[in-house]
């Protein structure tokens, strides 16, 4: 008896070289995206370096915001500071910065003009004075805070007595004085900035890629017509920046008070759209192409936006941080226009700033002409 054996058939499934295929395509295709994403410098920028950036900026400034830190000046004897002693006093300095003067005058005015943030004094019966402003409702909210904590501090340590002291808090503004007394000058800052800054570098890379600047200088037009031309043109759009800005702030729902001489404002924008502009020349020509002067720009503008006060004050940065700012023309113009429209400035305050902003505009100016060309290279 013979038997027969059927051979197994081994089955290659149909399935496999599709599977293969769209694996290969797959890895492919990805490839072909990442490698068109890495070479994005827009997509770079704005995916990993900007969050970084912030990071990295609200990580600084805000490292030691934990403990606000107010300036206030005494006048005269006030006990509920000065009998604050050892450890006590070493806590309460972290927090408070106090200075003497006998000239209550002289104390109101830099409180007005925002140099301090508090004038205290003491009554006969214990009354404790402090005169704040308003102007940041930052600080304002600090200074009673703090103040409140020692005036409760001393009553508490005189236990089984009626209260010793009491405190009394006043605004030197007027009472309805809102935010918007510091919102306005920062953001008016940012705004022209921005536009400046953008206006300059994207005009110049435009016209080097379109080579319009090639015809420009073969045009029987100076070049310092053209240049003149778009500066007069910034310097427009700046000026109507600002009249918006003013328009809309002082309608009755924001409420803003101009106060002093508030139209001086006008050539300390002029000054210091003139110094932005200077920002732009430099990074128009050092980019080849729209997207790399975005990202140059953007890296320039937002730091210097924080750092320079536009959109909150720097008192809780630490003290580097802080120095940084001072190089900055942001700072001096935000500064600048917060003193002429909220508190009360005249041209001394602001001469310094418009100073500081044109020396700025001749040295960036001079490093853009060093970096200049007519053509794409």
């Amino acid at each position: 008896m013979s038997t027969t054996s059927t051979p197994v058939r081994r089955q290659t499934p149909a399935a496999e070289p599709a599977d293969t295929e769209r694996v290969s395509a797959f890895a492919g295709l990805t490839r072909v995206m990442l490698l068109g994403f890495v070479r994005d410098r827009g997509a770079l920028f704005f995916v990993l370096l900007m969050p970084l950036m912030f990071l990295l900026l609200f990580g600084a400034l805000f490292k030691s915001a934990g403990a606000p830190h107010v300036k206030v000046a005494e006048i005269g004897q006030v006990r509920v500071l000065d009998d604050i002693q050892g450890e006590g006093r070493a806590q309460l300095e972290k927090v408070l910065t106090i200075s003497r003067s006998e000239d209550e005058g002289a104390a109101m005015e830099k409180l007005r003009k925002g140099d301090l943030d508090g004038v205290i004094t003491q009554g006969a019966d214990g009354t404790v004075n402090l005169r704040f402003s308003a102007t940041d409702q930052v600080k304002a909210g600090s200074v009673q805070s703090i103040v409140n904590s020692v005036v409760q501090g001393a009553n508490q340590a005189a236990s089984g007595k009626a209260p010793a002291f009491t405190m009394v808090s006043t605004q030197v503004e007027d009472e309805s004085l809102k935010p918007i007394q510091y919102l306005t000058p920062g953001l008016l800052g940012w705004a022209i900035a921005t536009g400046a800054v953008y206006g300059a570098s994207f005009t110049l890379v435009s016209w080097r890629k379109k080579r319009v600047l090639r015809r420009l200088r073969l045009a029987p037009v100076s070049p310092g017509v053209v240049v003149g031309a778009r500066v007069a043109v910034s310097l427009v759009v700046a000026l109507a920046q600002t009249a918006i800005f003013l328009t809309v702030a002082t309608l009755p729902f924001f409420g803003l008070q101009l106060t002093g001489d508030w139209w001086l404002v006008v050539p300390l924008v002029l000054c210091a759209t003139v110094a932005f502009m200077s920002i732009g020349l430099v990074t128009g020509a050092a980019a080849k192409s729209e997207e790399a002067a975005n990202g140059i720009n953007q890296m320039i503008i937002l730091p210097m936006s924080f750092l320079g006060g536009a959109f909150f004050p720097l008192d809780g940065a630490p003290g580097w941080l802080q120095t940084v700012s001072r190089f900055l023309p942001l700072r001096y113009l935000v500064t600048s226009a917060q003193s002429v429209l909220s508190r009360g400035g005249g041209v001394l305050d602001i001469l310094p700033a418009m100073g500081g902003l044109l020396v700025f505009t001749a040295v960036m100016c001079a490093i853009a002409w060093r970096f200049f060309n007519w053509d794409d290279a």
